[in-house]
C-alpha cells in the first residue's frame, strides 16, 4: 500500500486542510504500531515520529486508545466503502453474499497495511472505551447483509441458521487465508482466489 493510498484513507476519515496535522499523526502512529506493536509503542514514540507535541496528540485523540480507535475506524470505513459499492449491484441473496466476500478479499489485497492493523488492533478496540462505537458500526455495517439473509432464509434459498453463525461461515475461510497471506505464509494474493472463496461461501449456506 503506497503512502498516497494511506493519505487517501485518512483524508476520507479526517477531511479538510485543518485536519492535516491530525492525519500526519495517524500516519506516523500506523508506522510506529507496525514497527513496535500497539502495547509497546508509546505516545512519545509517535510524537517523535510526527514532529508533534504530546499536548496536540492528546487534544486530537484523547489518549493512545483513542488514536488506535481512530486508525481502526478509518480502516473499516474504507473497507465498508468498497463493500457498499459492490452491494449496489446485488439483486439476489447469492449476489449479496458473493459481493461481501469479494469486496473483503479485494480490499485486503489492495490495503495490506491497514488489514494487518485491523488484525492487530481489533481486540484492543473491542475491549477499550470505543467498544460501543465498534458495536454500532458493525451493526450498521452488516445490517443490509443480515436483511438479505433473513429474506433468503424465508424464501428457502439458504438455510435458516442462528444469526451469529452466518459471518463465520461466509467470511471465516477468507479471513483465515488473508491472515496467512498478510503474515507471508502463503504467496498468492487473496484477489487471485476470489472465485474459490465466493463459491465456498455460497455453498456454506445454500439449501
Amino acid at each position: 500500500m503506497s503512502n498516497a493510498d494511506i493519505r487517501r484513507v485518512f483524508e476520507r476519515a479526517e477531511p479538510g486542510p485543518r485536519k492535516a496535522h491530525k492525519r500526519q499523526v495517524m500516519a506516523c502512529a500506523l508506522d510506529a504500531f507496525e514497527l513496535g506493536g500497539i502495547a509497546a509503542t508509546t505516545i512519545e514514540d509517535i510524537r517523535a515520529r510526527a514532529g508533534s507535541s504530546i499536548g496536540s496528540i492528546y487534544h486530537h485523540f484523547g489518549n493512545k486508545d483513542g488514536l488506535v480507535a481512530a486508525l481502526f475506524f478509518a480502516a473499516i470505513d474504507d473497507q465498508a466503502e468498497l463493500v457498499e459499492a459492490r452491494l449496489e449491484g446485488a439483486a439476489t441473496t447469492r449476489a449479496m453474499i458473493e459481493a461481501v466476500v469479494r469486496s473483503y478479499l479485494e480490499w485486503v489485497a489492495a490495503q495490506p497495511r491497514l488489514a494487518r492493523f485491523l488484525n492487530m488492533a481489533r481486540s484492543t478496540v473491542a475491549a477499550g472505551p470505543s467498544a460501543g462505537d465498534l458495536a454500532r458500526r458493525n451493526k450498521a455495517r452488516y445490517g443490509v447483509l443480515f436483511d438479505w439473509l433473513d429474506k433468503g432464509a424465508a424464501a428457502g434459498e439458504i438455510r435458516a441458521l442462528p444469526r451469529e453463525t452466518y459471518l463465520p461461515l461466509l467470511i471465516g475461510p477468507s479471513e483465515t487465508y488473508c491472515r496467512a497471506w498478510l503474515s507471508e505464509r502463503v504467496r498468492a494474493s487473496p484477489a487471485q482466489h476470489v472465485e474459490v472463496f465466493t463459491q465456498a461461501a455460497w455453498r456454506a449456506v445454500a439449501v
